[in-house]
């Protein structure tokens, strides 16, 4: 790891602001290899030297990435006038990161968004070129069929002449409902009410602008409700609605190699 400013080290790895940073530095509260240090503009490697605070030894993270539970009405942003924003999730222990989405779910769609504050994973984690599968569960006004099956396999033109790419679809019963709770809750509805509606899956490689909406509008059906399950090798596991985590060193090994960054 290439060397940075002690002050930036120490800023991102929770020891406040700058301006609080600094204060540290002038009481003589932070060491490098076992001297105190007070000059923030020191170049420091996290790797190669011995940085404590107060006596605790220091643990630098040059990236940080949460998995959270979006519920409806959070916006996948970091500041709106209108919404609250999923930043608002994060846990205070973290919010010492410039943490982003990385991608989108819309304000009424919920389930597994990823915050990080790495460009580099972000960006290749919603680029097409790397074809990250992002698995929803859908309720969908309209008898979901195999005609359904095989326009999503070959790829949905939408209604601005764009054809996505190849996407799965399945028509969910037993044990993959039983599996996740919020479509097991919709196809209890629709059992109850007897509607004519479906609960289905959808694995997609791409991210457009309202994708899964979209490609079941051209279909002539109408998506009610949105939930996201899974983003590559991630899976919500016990979290609830609101919550974050952060990811495993397994999770994050195992999403790094996905997109060549491991």
């Amino acid at each position: 790891m290439s060397e940075m400013r002690l002050d930036r080290l120490l800023a991102r790895s929770g020891y406040g602001t700058r301006k609080e940073v600094h204060r540290l530095l002038r009481e003589g509260s932070v060491t490098v290899n076992g001297e105190v240090v007070r000059d923030p503009g020191l170049r420091v490697s996290p790797e190669e030297d011995e940085i404590a605070v107060e006596g605790e030894p220091v643990t630098y993270r040059p990236s940080l990435t949460l998995v959270v539970y979006k519920p409806k009405g959070y916006v996948s942003a970091t500041r709106d006038a209108r919404y609250p924003t999923v930043l608002e999730l994060v846990p205070e222990e973290f919010l010492y990161r410039e943490l982003f989405p990385v991608g989108r779910l819309d304000v009424d769609t919920t389930g597994l968004l990823l915050l990080t504050d790495d460009g580099i994973l972000a960006h290749r984690l919603t680029s097409p070129r790397w074809r990250v599968p992002k698995v929803y569960h859908a309720r969908v006004l309209g008898r979901v069929d195999e005609r359904d099956q095989e326009a999503f396999a070959r790829g949905v033109v939408l209604e601005d002449g764009t054809r996505t790419r190849p996407a799965e679809l399945r028509i969910l019963e037993g044990q993959a409902l039983a599996e996740d709770p919020v479509a097991l809750r919709w196809a209890r509805e629709i059992e109850a009410a007897s509607a004519a509606e479906s609960v289905v899956e959808v694995v997609l490689t791409e991210g457009r602008y309202h994708q899964v909406k979209r490609m079941f509008r051209a279909r002539g059906k109408e998506v009610l409700a949105l939930h996201r399950v899974r983003f590559g090798p991630l899976a919500l596991g016990d979290l609830r609605e609101g919550e974050a985590r952060l990811l495993t060193p397994a999770e994050e090994e195992d999403l790094r190699t996905l997109v060549d960054l491991a």
